[in-house]
């Protein structure tokens, strides 16, 4: 009878067991959407369990015509929504969305305007809604500092504030950023409404789009994309910094041995409380994408697993986890038309099997 019973468990177990080791990659939009240019796209998870993606879209990364999109994938549904537009600034191009949805069920939308020739030029926009990214407010800006920019989603942080990674771009190229570019982070206090200001982080050839999270109250880390052009290097790796008094101020930023493109990266928490890395790892070109994890609190990353590549690239990934524990990857390839989704359980990077 033990046996028996030995033998059932093996065969329920074994479908969970493969599951649990698939890494699920689907075409969300591609060139026919709206926005024949989408570079880059955010995820988040509404407190309904729907999932919404923002991306901004139009002729090209520098047109005027550019405007942020949203869509919507339902609960139980596999097709997602037409994408609609749900920021756009005559005459001036929109950029980076970010959409989060905070813990009070406020959906926030963060979003680059660019006011001209270059990023070094823009400033960050915001966009409320109240009624899960149905309907949104009217646009306000976040800050008046001439190159400013978002890219990555806010965390809630021990004490309730939330903490979105913000960074300064200067050099007025489009194809470098200067040594001066650097990351830093705006804390909002959601009882007093008011925002504020970390220190910026600085590094010798400058730094963006830094992804941050919260190891204890007063410890947090982030990793950044490493500033400069795109010329071949034999030394590039992505950067790291930390805070050691609750994200008030942050240390320079150092050279980690993840290699690094000049392409973003990002860096979340499991409810487990291992750390998500995923980035190119490639010091010249945006392929692979790879997710790493770290079970020991940022000391390691032994387990490491490509989720796409070959002969194109794959850049501009954002990861969230939903309720389920899913972990959800968005990323842009096709030369910026195409928008993937990859689905997965930790599992399926880690190697270990789910507890029967």
């Amino acid at each position: 009878m033990k046996t028996l019973v030995a033998f059932l468990l093996c065969l329920v177990s074994v479908p969970a067991l493969a599951e649990s080791y698939n890494i699920e990659t689907y075409r969300v939009f591609g060139p026919e959407h709206p926005g024949r240019y989408k570079h880059p796209a955010s995820i988040t998870q509404l407190a309904n369990k729907d999932l919404y993606i923002a991306y901004y879209g139009g002729s090209g990364e520098y047109g005027d015509d550019t405007a942020v999109y949203g869509a919507r994938l339902q609960v139980d549904h596999t097709q997602w929504t037409e994408p609609k537009i749900i920021a756009n600034t005559p005459d001036r191009g929109e950029g980076n969305p970010v959409v989060w949805q905070a813990p009070d069920g406020r959906v926030w939308l963060f979003y680059v305007n660019r006011y001209g020739e270059t990023w070094c030029n823009a400033r960050v926009k915001v966009k409320i809604s109240d009624d899960g990214a149905q309907t949104w407010s009217d646009s306000f800006m976040l800050n008046f500092e001439e190159g400013t920019m978002v890219r990555g989603q806010p965390i809630v942080l021990n004490n309730g504030d939330y903490l979105l990674p913000m960074y300064h771009e200067t050099g007025d190229d489009r194809e470098k950023t200067a040594g001066t570019t650097c990351s830093y982070f705006m804390r909002y206090n959601p009882k007093t409404k008011v925002w504020t200001e970390t220190n910026r982080i600085k590094s010798p050839n400058g730094n963006l789009q830094a992804q941050v999270v919260q190891l204890t109250d007063d410890y947090l880390v982030a990793y950044i994309r490493r500033g400069g052009d795109f010329l071949p290097t034999d030394h590039g790796y992505a950067l790291r910094s930390e805070s050691k008094d609750g994200s008030i101020t942050w240390s320079d930023a150092v050279e980690t041995k993840f290699l690094n493109p000049n392409s973003a990266v990002d860096f979340i928490k499991l409810q487990n409380d291992h750390l998500l890395l995923v980035y190119n790892d490639n010091m010249n070109d945006r392929t692979p994408l790879t997710v790493a994890i770290s079970t020991d609190g940022d000391k390691t990353y032994p387990h490491r697993r490509n989720i796409a590549g070959g002969d194109n690239t794959f850049a501009y990934p954002y990861a969230i986890q939903t309720h389920d524990g899913k972990i959800h990857i968005v990323y842009t390839t096709n030369n910026r038309t195409t928008i993937m989704h990859a689905v997965f359980d930790e599992y399926a990077i880690i190697g270990s099997p789910p507890e029967i």
